[in-house]
């Protein structure tokens, strides 16, 4: 499979996830107004999702960078870094990002901002002690290839998805514990209809978390295959990445910076030896060796 390949049946999957995860909600959302007859409960839950969506939306990469301690690179004293961001930035069209650093000898390394003109790619300083240039060039590449792709758009959107499907989720829930599902009305054929929204919501107010959490999980999957396959539009060379990945892959030491809700940022997982259940669908990246043979294919 070529990259060329690749990205296209990446970027359809990830379409379709998304097409689940909104007929989710919108299922949640149908519920709720044949329970209480009304639409304004689905509006008040569209107002808190658009607010959550405007301070996300602006104020990502400050979050971001700020729980993963992440410092602005000197460019006297990381001058290869900031050349080779410069480089891939060439190579992708893209304004150069806010270049970072995290002092952790960990190897790995993280974009986010909501565009490429607020664009931030930040590395520990073990990638710069332990990867040669074009390893270097590699993740860089990989992080950039986020930044074009509009990745971070994409999983700030997926992790708003998840919240409103919980939100709505626990409402409903909350609804059932403490008898608030309101009185059948229309007579026979009314109780009827709202027996089954009641049997409807409860399995979905019970199932929707974890279905949104592994939707969120699988997309954020698929936009790591895109980005390996992207830097190798970009670099040419798939040989620096697949090196690169199989000394992150070799590495055990765990980024301390990192948390359960930047994991899936990283370009492997940073949150090493902890036991993940079902690993293949609880996982916020694929097998690095399944990357790394895709790469050697290319």
């Amino acid at each position: 499979m070529s990259f060329y390949d690749q990205i296209s049946a990446n970027r359809r999957t990830t379409f379709f996830l998304f097409v689940v995860f909104f007929f989710i909600i919108l299922a949640l959302g149908t519920v709720i107004s044949i329970i209480f007859g009304s639409l304004w409960f689905i509006l008040l839950f569209g107002v808190i999702a658009i607010i959550y969506i405007i301070v996300s939306y602006y104020n990502s990469g400050k979050i971001v960078t700020a729980i993963s301690r992440a410092k602005p690179a000197s460019k006297q004293k990381y001058k290869q870094l900031h050349n080779v961001v410069e480089e891939m930035s060439l190579s992708a069209g893209i304004p150069k990002p806010n270049v970072y650093i995290i002092d952790d000898s960990a190897i790995n390394a993280f974009a986010t901002g909501r565009d490429p003109k607020h664009s931030v790619v930040c590395v520990t300083t073990g990638c710069l002690t332990r990867l040669n240039r074009a390893e270097l060039t590699g993740v860089v590449a990989h992080e950039m290839s986020h930044v074009k792709n509009y990745d971070i758009r994409l999983m700030t959107m997926a992790a708003i998805l998840v919240g409103v499907a919980v939100l709505l989720s626990d409402f409903l829930l909350r609804m059932f514990l403490f008898g608030g599902v309101g009185r059948s009305r229309g007579g026979k054929e009314g109780g009827m209809v709202m027996i089954a929204a009641i049997a409807v919501g409860l399995i979905l107010a019970i199932l929707t978390p974890v279905i949104a959490q592994l939707i969120k999980l699988a997309i954020s999957r698929k936009r790591e295959y895109l980005a390996d396959a992207s830097a190798v539009q970009l670099t040419r060379y798939p040989q620096g990445l697949a090196s690169a990945l199989k000394k992150i892959g070799a590495d055990k030491e765990p980024l301390e910076a990192a948390n359960k809700a930047t994991s899936h940022l990283y370009i492997a997982n940073p949150l090493k030896g902890q036991k993940i259940l079902m690993k293949g669908l609880f996982s916020t990246h694929p097998p690095i060796t399944d990357r790394i043979a895709r790469l050697e294919k290319m």
